[in-house]
């Protein structure tokens, strides 16, 4: 029986043009190898699983590559090239300072920076998690990073940055790695699912791709997880199903309620919504979210900032136009403070029960201010 390889494994970029949303970052480590500008000390930061550590080994076989490409990438045909996508590289040295952090592991790692590589240009060291070294061991490194020799590079890797020693920074060219937004996300998915012979519904990418929240390791973990349960079919029910996600559906049918007075109808819906297992304060937020996306699709030039499919737009685009801007200002003040108290609530759900009737009497506000004679007719009865 094969071993079976994770996709983020079996799919990491192997060439600057393979990674995914962050152009602005290999463009200029491009850039650098073809006009011979590199750094001695590079910093790469950002949220998990957006590839930081993958640039980090991209930029690493790319300077020792013997063929290195009229645009700056490496062939992955040359002796030193094979030897790193196999991992048997002598030249590029990997340390983890989340279980490396002390003095005498960068002593360790400075004793090795004196040798000069048997083959190849450089040799290069990449810490991953570099906040994590204690004070002593960064002021062990401190003068190893200034003036390294000619052959030695260093690229330290982050998820947070505001650990490190400022005198760290000033010694580093710093890349801010950005999340990965969700259509480059669902992009990549599609051609994965495609050469893993997946019918894959466009909604439950964009769903996966949501979820990840901008880490593309995190969406390719969902993707391998959803593929084991479903087989090689992957639907938008099926997502919602196995990532326990509220669906769309259950918003939008609440928002109608709500604008139409309907408290019983709002109430077993949200009664529904428990009975499911999910928690009241992510219902809260959702909704929150909701009341956002219609807010946004209330104007052409915003629209855009909706990330969800297309046949999921237009239904945010029908409902805006039906509830109208009062009620979706008002309403978001309302659960904005709902979410704000629901964690010091002794009865949670009768403080979502409490915000909800309250969403469905805004209709009823808004009517009575723009008709002073129902109000009238209203305070007398």
């Amino acid at each position: 029986m094969d071993s079976f390889v994770v996709s983020a494994r079996k799919y990491r970029p192997s060439t600057f043009e393979t990674v995914v949303g962050q152009s602005h970052i290999t463009t200029t480590l491009k850039n650098a190898i073809q006009t011979n500008q590199l750094a001695q000390a590079f910093l790469f930061c950002g949220p998990r699983g957006v590839g930081k550590t993958t640039s980090a080994r991209i930029l690493a076989k790319t300077i020792n590559c013997e063929n290195v490409t009229d645009d700056g990438e490496a062939c992955n045909e040359c002796a030193s090239c094979k030897s790193l996508n196999n991992q048997t590289s002598f030249n590029i040295h990997e340390l983890d300072a989340a279980s490396n952090n002390s003095v005498d592991d960068i002593r360790n790692l400075v004793d090795q920076v004196r040798y000069a590589p048997q083959a190849g240009k450089y040799k290069v060291y990449i810490i991953d998690e570099v906040h994590m070294l204690s004070n002593q061991a960064f002021n062990a490194f401190l003068k190893t990073l200034e003036e390294p020799p000619s052959y030695a590079i260093f690229i330290l890797a982050t998820t947070e940055k505001h650990k490190i020693i400022p005198t760290i920074l000033s010694r580093c060219q710093i890349f801010d790695f950005n999340r990965i937004e969700v259509s480059d996300i669902q992009g990549h998915l599609a051609k994965i699912a495609q050469n893993e012979g997946v019918t894959a519904e466009p909604e439950a990418l964009q769903l996966i791709a949501q979820k990840a929240d901008g880490a593309l390791r995190d969406a390719l973990s969902m993707f391998d997880m959803l593929v084991a349960f479903t087989g090689k079919s992957l639907t938008y029910a099926s997502t919602i199903e196995h990532l326990h996600i509220l669906d769309y559906d259950y918003y939008f049918k609440l928002i109608e309620h709500l604008h139409e007075e309907r408290i019983s109808d709002s109430l077993l819906l949200f009664d529904e919504i428990l009975q499911k297992g999910f928690d009241g304060h992510l219902f809260v937020v959702g909704l929150c979210e909701h009341l956002r996306n219609l807010m946004v699709s209330l104007a052409p030039e915003t629209v855009q900032l909706l990330e969800v499919s297309d046949k999921i737009k237009q239904q945010f685009l029908d409902q805006s136009k039906k509830i109208g801007r009062s009620f979706i200002v008002s309403a978001l003040s309302i659960l904005n403070q709902c979410d704000i108290h629901y964690k010091s609530s002794k009865n949670q759900r009768l403080h979502v029960e409490l915000a909800l009737i309250k969403l469905a009497y805004l209709s009823r506000t808004f009517n009575l201010q723009e008709n002073p004679l129902k109000k009238k007719v209203a305070l007398a009865n």
